[in-house]
């Protein structure tokens, strides 16, 4: 029968606010929007032990030794699948008292949980991946006692009060008047053993609370929001036991140059009109070094060009990355002298463009106030 008192981390003797406090606390600790979705069936016990010792009536039954809901424990009625069945009953009072094959000791050596942690990262570590260090909170295994648990190394031995069953003999009473029932024994806390001298360091846990730094290995092509899994670095186990897994969530910083899409990257850039017009070769800083850009002759405002390979690699591994898609804006000069502003009218001149009228050329959608994705990144970057 599993311990609800223990799953919420209460004293069997708590108060109903004490245990609505604890279930707050533990709900949101182990709810998988939080904790992550390995926590879900941790998240369905503290709801179980909560449904239980929050009502009188359940409480009352799963202290008499029956859980309310387990397949005996008539959550359900007395009619019907969930019948009162008398016999389990009394199987469940009297396990203890005529050796019906009771749980027996809990293990001091307990698998360590699994840890959740965040990094974040830069776009180009995660255009190119690498490694990067993380520092994050766990339990590692206590130095003081080399994860013994013991003062001074020895092994536990047979706990005097269970003689190492882990459980004792209790009279409760119940509806049926005194009967006999098995309960963990308090002296070794159901391990059927004791530590004679535990650890003055981690008393008996054999793990202390300690900050870890390792390196994570990132992937190229990893995306923002992604979880990274790494094997036995959570928390070490209670008395030596095997340690939990590391998941990390990644966080990958905006940068100030370019803007990822999928696994192409966009930048901005601003040529004056004169370059629009004759064109011009130029350099751009990228994440692989300076490349030159090819500005075409007669390029238009809101032209993109693109340079093949210069993206975020693919993180299928097979070494190919997506594109460099670099936007151009013109910069139309606004004070002219006098000197240029002839040139431009004799520029204007020579192409006619004052025998020209202007009319509707056909009408175009009126934009949006809502504005898209790339037009807010313009923006920003402007």
């Amino acid at each position: 029968m599993a311990d609800y008192y223990e799953t919420l981390g209460v004293e069997r003797t708590a108060t109903e606010e004490e245990i609505k406090r604890a279930y707050r606390k533990m709900s949101r600790k182990y709810h998988p929007d939080i904790a992550g979705p390995e926590y879900e069936d941790k998240f369905k016990e503290v709801n179980s032990a909560y449904e239980v010792l929050s009502d009188p009536d359940k409480r009352r039954m799963y202290d008499a030794g029956v859980d309310p809901n387990g397949p005996n424990g008539g959550g359900a009625g007395f009619g019907g699948s969930g019948a009162f069945d008398m016999g389990d009953i009394f199987s469940q009072f009297f396990t203890g008292a005529f050796g019906g094959g009771g749980e027996g000791p809990v293990p001091r050596t307990q698998p360590g949980r699994d840890t959740l942690a965040s990094l974040a990262i830069s776009l180009k570590t995660a255009v190119f991946g690498g490694t990067q260090d993380l520092e994050y909170s766990t339990f590692g295994v206590c130095e003081h006692c080399e994860g013994t648990g013991s003062e001074d190394r020895k092994p536990p031995v047979t706990c005097p009060q269970c003689h190492g069953t882990g459980h004792v003999q209790k009279v409760v009473r119940t509806m049926l008047g005194q009967m006999m029932t098995s309960a963990p024994c308090e002296r070794c806390e159901g391990h059927g053993t004791i530590i004679e001298h535990p650890c003055t360091v981690c008393h008996g846990h054999g793990r202390v609370p300690t900050r870890r730094t390792i390196g994570v290995p990132v992937p190229a092509g990893v995306a923002d929001r992604m979880r990274i899994r790494l094997a036995h670095q959570g928390e070490v186990g209670e008395c030596g036991g095997e340690e939990g897994d590391l998941y990390v969530d990644i966080r990958v910083r905006r940068d100030r140059q370019y803007t990822r899409d999928g696994d192409d990257l966009h930048c901005w850039i601003t040529v004056p009109m004169t370059w629009a017009v004759l064109g011009r070769e130029t350099s751009i800083d990228t994440f692989d070094g300076a490349q030159t850009l090819e500005i075409p002759d007669g390029c238009q405002p809101g032209q993109s060009i693109e340079l093949k390979g210069l993206g975020v690699t693919h993180l299928d591994g097979d070494g190919s990355r997506g594109d460099l898609v670099v936007h151009i804006d013109v910069q139309i000069p606004t004070k002219l002298n006098d000197r240029e502003r002839k040139l431009i009218d004799e520029f204007g001149q020579l192409r006619k463009d004052g025998e020209r009228s202007v009319d509707a050329q056909g009408s175009k959608p009126v934009p949006s106030q809502k504005k898209g994705f790339f037009s807010k990144i313009k923006d920003a970057f402007s």
